[in-house]
Formats: structure tokens, sequence, C-alpha cells
């Protein structure tokens, strides 16, 4: 496959997507306080209703709200206190018409009562005799039994991510343990004669390794297991060994730098030379990002990202988190957190080439503004200056100032 063959982004995705692997990874069941941030692995229901009882939503007084029809400050309606509920506490109490309960926030509402007057909106001019000084509805600050759930309710669809709102949900529903998807296995291999470890004081031409370190943590924030499997210099026969040792018990692959066309970028001859092997793609029309490659190796997907650190970050976001989120059995993928804005200037974008513009947010009185921030795929402070990516689609010629824009944010 051709270099000067590249294909659409939206096209590259697709293609990935289609050629990854038909079984995603294995399941393990895992105590609820471990589980933020993994995807379920079936659909998990709710065991009882949720809440398993209709219970007060704030202080005050059950009561028959049709009982309270026509009551104002002016024309307060007297009823019988009967009793209280206690919170946690069994209660055999009953509310005839004519009669009310004292409520505490969450008690259970007793049987013959549809409604909880604010304890604000009564007066007590004794302890059998209530006063009540506004008219509730029917189902007026109570929620009733099964209101969040029913019985066997879908609390979560398998393929779905648990957040920490989602967990809560769950232990409300006596999960004390979550069946999960286990963490993606990835390994990074960076390439280079000039790539150094961090730790290496600079000589001369050399680099310091970014890649491995940024892409590691786009991995693993996106719920993989990475290994970093080290430096390797620009030879086809080192290549091979470290891709033949990237391959074991990995579910992707990522070699940062060598996927140019130049004598010394082995990436494409090392994914071929392996048995069931194929490369599908190398060069997207994309910028930054172009000479990104994509194969499958014995059924385990093999990316060969740009040396330079936002190329190989926004084609990690652009296709790389996608893939993993195939592998996770994600049923769709998740949103990304996002603001609308508006650019500050004009925009140029090539038509047929998909752009990344990292752009600066201004927050003034009419809303944010995204400010553009221009340099080069090869520095880094440029992604550190940005609070977000502008996505520039492959249709369009660029952006006028003042244009209405999305911002996916990446701090």
């Amino acid at each position: 496959m051709e270099f000067s063959h590249c294909i659409s982004l939206s096209g590259a995705l697709q293609l990935v997507l289609s050629h990854l692997p038909e079984t995603v990874v294995r399941t393990e069941t895992l105590p609820l306080p471990e589980c933020l941030g993994r995807t379920v692995a079936v659909d998990i229901v709710s065991k009882d209703d949720l809440p398993p009882f209709s219970r007060s939503t704030v202080d005050g007084f059950a009561v028959r709200s049709a009982d309270t029809f026509g009551a104002a400050e002016g024309v307060p309606v007297l009823l019988n206190l009967i009793g209280e509920v206690l919170m946690g506490q069994q209660t055999d109490l009953s509310v005839q018409s004519g009669q009310a309960v004292a409520m505490p926030t969450g008690g259970k509402l007793p049987q013959g009562a549809d409604a909880v007057v604010m304890v604000e909106y009564t007066e007590n001019p004794d302890n059998h005799s209530l006063l009540v000084l506004k008219a509730v509805a029917p189902g007026e600050n109570v929620i009733v039994k099964g209101e969040d759930f029913k019985i066997n309710g879908v609390i979560l669809r398998r393929g779905q991510m648990i957040s920490p709102q989602v967990m809560g949900a769950l232990a409300a529903c006596g999960y004390s343990s979550v069946s999960v998807r286990k963490k993606p296995e990835v390994a990074i291999i960076s390439t280079g004669d000039e790539v150094v470890d961090v730790s290496e004081v600079i000589v001369d031409s050399q680099i310091r390794d970014i890649n491995s370190y940024v892409l590691a943590a786009m991995l693993e924030q996106a719920g993989c297991t990475v290994r970093r499997c080290g430096i390797v210099p620009d030879s086809y026969e080192a290549l091979k060994t470290a891709m033949t040792e990237a391959l074991t018990g990995s579910q992707m692959v990522l070699i940062s730098g060598g996927s140019s066309v130049g004598t010394r970028d082995h990436t494409v001859r090392v994914i071929q030379s392996f048995e069931q092997a194929s490369v599908f793609l190398h060069g997207i029309a994309v910028k930054p990002g172009k000479p990104t490659i994509f194969g499958i190796v014995g059924g385990v997907p093999v990316f060969g990202l740009p040396g330079h650190p936002v190329s190989a970050m926004t084609i990690c976001q652009a296709l790389v988190k996608p893939a993993i989120a195939g592998l996770l059995g994600h049923e769709q993928l998740e949103p990304e957190h996002r603001i609308i804005a508006r650019i500050t200037r004009n925009v140029a974008s090539a038509p047929g080439r998909d752009d990344f513009i990292r752009v600066k947010l201004l927050r003034r009185d009419d809303g944010y503004w995204a400010e553009p921030i221009f340099g080069k795929s090869g520095l880094i402070s440029t992604y550190l200056e940005a609070d977000g990516i502008v996505h520039i689609g492959d249709m369009k010629s660029g952006l006028y100032g003042e244009d209405w824009v999305e911002v996916e944010l990446v701090k």
C-alpha cells in the first residue's frame, strides 16, 4: 500500500473498527469499589424496586392531599396529628381522612397518605393538632416505590462505563461486585536512533522519548493496561524482535515513529513479515497525523503512529481510542467533553483533509471564544497551551472568524 494513497479520516476510522477482532476482551468480576471507569460485560438489572418503599423527600407531615385542597394562610385546614414516623423503623400508622402523621426526610410514607406537607407550611396549636397553610397535590414531596428503578429494570447496558453516579445506583440496588471487561493490554514501542529515555543526558542530535509516556497516559485514561517496551533503533531486525515480544499477551500494539516512507522506516515491512498479517492503511488525509499505519498481526491490531508528539496524540485520540472502545465492547463511543465556542479569527484548511486545530479558550461576557494556537506538530508546547481541539472536517475549506465551533476539551 502506497503512502501517497491517503484515505479520509472517516474512512480510516470505519476501516479500523471493521477489522477489530470479533471477540472483545474477557470479563472479570470485581468488588464494586474497584469498578470505577470499567466497562460492564452484561446488562445490569435492579434486584429490587428502588426505592423499596414510598418515602418523603422533606421534613413535614404525611396527609391525604384531598384534605388540604383550599388551604391557605388565611384559611388553614385543621387536621388531627396521630403520630410520627421514625427513620428505619416499622410503623402501623394509617392516615385516614382528616388525619396527619409527622415525617422526617426519607421516612416511609404511612398507609393512606399520598402527599407530604412541608413543615414550613404548617403550625401546631397543640400536640394533637396540625394547621395546614398550603395545599399539596397528590404525590407532592413524595418518591413512590420503584420510581427510580422497577425490579428487573435495566440500570446499565452491556458496554457502558461505570461512572461515580452509576456506582451509587449499583450500591443502592445491592451490587457488591460487578462483571466487567478486563482492561485491554496495550504494548507501546518507541523507535528511532535519535530517541533516548527521559533519564538520559541529551547528546548532539538526540531527543528524549515523549510519545511512549503521553500515549501510555492517554490509553490508561481510556481504561487500558499499558506496557512500555522501550526504545528500538531504526533497524528492521530490532523492530521485528521488539514486535514479536510486544505481540505476546497484548490486545493491541502501538509503534511510535517509523511510519513515514523513508528508507529507515520499517514498520510496514515488519508487520507484513508476520504470518496472518495485513496492512490496511498507510496514510490518512489529516493534519497533523498523515503518516499513520494500521494493520492486523495474528488478530492483534497494530498502529504505526507519527513520531511528532502532537501528531501521535491526535491520531491516538481520533483512531486508537475508538479502537479501544471497540475492544471493550462499547455499544457506542463515549462522548468527549465538548463545549460550543466562537473562533476568534479565520483559519484556513484544505478541502479533502481533516484538520485538528489546537485552541485556547477565552471567557468573555458573551460566552467562550476559541483562540487558535498555531505551531508545528513537533512542538508539544502547543498542546500544553491548548484548552481544546477544534476539528475542521474534510468538506470545509476553513473557518471564518466568529464561526461557532465545537471544542473538545483536553484539560
